[in-house]
This record gives C-alpha cells, structure tokens and sequence, in this order.
C-alpha cells in the first residue's frame, strides 16, 4: 500500500513527490504550499515514510510509519515554531499542557536553525538520506531565515521541507531554493472523507463549522475545539446583538471572565460569520445593510491583537453595537 494512501484531495501533490523518489530525482528541499489543515504535514510524514523506505530504513511499514509519527527516527528532525517561557523553548502543545499564557506567537528561531545545521552535519544513520521538516516555516525572522539559506545551499545529503500557506509569505531566496509543492482546499466531500477517517463525523452535523474551514479538515477540528470551549449559554447570548447598554456591559464581562484571549480572537471570526450570514438575507431583499458591527469586531480583533485589555475592548465594542 502507498504511504499517501491515508492522504485525501492532494493528488497533485502525491504526484509529484511519488514520481520524485521512482525517478532517484529528489530535491534538496521543497516548499508544501498551501492552506493550513488540508494534509502539508500528513504529506511530509507520508513522503518520510518513502524516502525511508529503502532497505537500510531500519523498518518498514507500520513500524517505520509510527516512528516517523512520533518523531523518534534518527534520520528525521521535525522543527516546529516555539515561545520561550523562563529560558526553554515550548512548542503549542508544550505550552498549552504547561498552562503557559502566550502573549506573543510562536517563531522558528535562530537556535534551532543551528540545530538543524548540527543534525545535517552528520550523515543519516539509517535511511539513504536525512530530511528536515519545518512547520510553519513562514515564522521565520531574518535572521533565522537566513540561517537556514546558507544550509539549503549546501543540504549535504539530505532533503529539506518547508510547510508554509504560500512563497510569498517566505524570504524570496528561500522560495527560489525549494521546488514547490501545491496543496490546496478540498471538496466538501474530501472534507467529509477526511473527518470521518480521523473520527471527526459529527463536525459533519455543524454546517456553521465546515463553512467557517473554508474546504479545510484541520481548521473545521480547530474550529469545532474552540466552539466546544464556549459556554453554551455564553454563545447563545453573544450571537444576538445586545439591546441596551447595561446588557452591553454585562456581556463584556461575561466573554472577559469566561474564556481567554485567544478564545475571544476565535469567536469575534465566529461572530463575523454569523452576522454576515443574516446580512446576506438583507442584500437579496436590497435592503443596505448595516456593516457596523462586522467593523467594530475587525476593530476588536486588532486591539486584542495589541494586548489591550480583554474587558475593555469587549464593553467598548458592544456598548458601540446597541446603537448599530
């Protein structure tokens, strides 16, 4: 069975990397282009798989799949972004477990650009080759990035892949380095394929969520996440437009005290969504709509964006929409 078989809507994709190691014409590194959530990093999984392969691999099948999965081959080096908390690095996950607050986003940094020239300073242990893949390689700073040109020079023997939305998001001397890679959003059905493979099926029953994903599997399970960490009772409050100020006030305090920022960063899109949705019944009527409060939520996103306090961007934004 081919390692992509678990790959869904990339055909494209699969493609091209298949033809890439039955020709012996791997390239020396590859930029996975596309949105996020739609199979970059199952791709790059599947294609260590078949890099690794070979019969000095070391493993085969289900048993070098799950080594590849859990990132314990010696020849692969999974980078992911970090935050630096008391001097460690932490990934999302690592802080998220930790109860880490995160004040700004995570990044590639400079370190672990070193540590990848380390890893490659080495020949592969087991497989014909070493591959390095970096996850959202678009939080690269300068510095970083071009650390890592001077490594996609001279990759010795070993491939590198970059996942990122797009080139344009990436340094243009890393881009005109790497052969690209297209990924694109699936069909409803892919998407449907997708979540009932991974035993996701009832996001199926959200229509609101899929069409939040934008043909994305990975960003209808975010999605669904986040929806599950909002108080019920809280949601059902926010979606209506509140009718006097006193009420404004009350429901800032509530979203302030009920769910963390980036909760709120999550539900003002929510929100977004929802009220653009009854819009579109007033545009079918020509009746102009009111777009206030879709630009109080824009104005909401950013200040919460620039760290102001929670509270008082939530009263300032819903004290403006009771007389939208």
């Amino acid at each position: 069975m081919s390692p992509f078989a678990a790959l869904i809507g990339q055909p494209q994709a699969v493609e091209l990397l298949t033809q890439a190691v039955a020709r012996d014409r791997v390239a020396p590194a590859y930029l996975f282009a596309g949105p996020a959530g739609v199979g970059r990093s199952l791709a790059a999984e599947c294609f260590a798989e078949l890099l690794f392969g070979g019969a000095n691999s070391g493993g085969s099948g289900a048993v070098l799949r799950s080594r590849i999965r859990q990132r314990n081959h010696p020849d692969l080096l999974w980078v992911e972004p970090t935050y630096l908390h008391q001097g460690k690095r932490l990934t999302a996950a690592e802080a998220a477990a930790a109860g880490v607050k995160r004040k700004a986003p995570p990044l590639i940094r400079l370190e672990q650009v070193r540590e990848i020239s380390q890893f490659l300073s080495r020949a592969p242990l087991e497989a014909p080759r070493s591959l390095v893949v970096i996850e959202q390689a678009e939080t690269m700073a300068e510095a970083p990035a071009n650390g890592l040109l001077k490594t996609l020079e001279e990759p010795g023997q070993a491939t590198l892949i970059l996942i990122a939305p797009g080139g344009e998001s990436l340094m243009p001397t890393l881009v005109s380095r790497c052969q690209r890679i297209p990924f694109y959003r699936l069909t409803s059905e892919g998407v449907a394929a997708v979540l009932q493979q991974v035993g996701q099926a009832e996001i199926l029953t959200h229509p609101q969520v899929l069409e939040l994903a934008e043909g994305s599997p990975g960003e209808a399970i975010a999605h669904w996440q986040q929806l599950q960490e909002i108080p019920p009772d809280l949601l059902e409050a926010v979606i209506q437009l509140p009718r006097s100020y006193r009420d404004a006030l009350n429901l800032a305090r509530q979203i302030d005290k009920a769910i963390d920022t980036e909760a709120q960063l999550w539900l003002i899109g929510y929100l977004q969504h929802h009220y653009w949705q009854q819009l579109q019944a007033k545009f079918s009527t020509q009746v102009l709509p009111n777009l206030a409060p879709l630009q109080r939520l824009e104005r909401a996103r950013d200040y919460l964006r620039r760290y102001v306090q929670p509270r008082l961007v939530w009263e300032v934004t819903l004290l403006g929409m009771v007389s939208s």
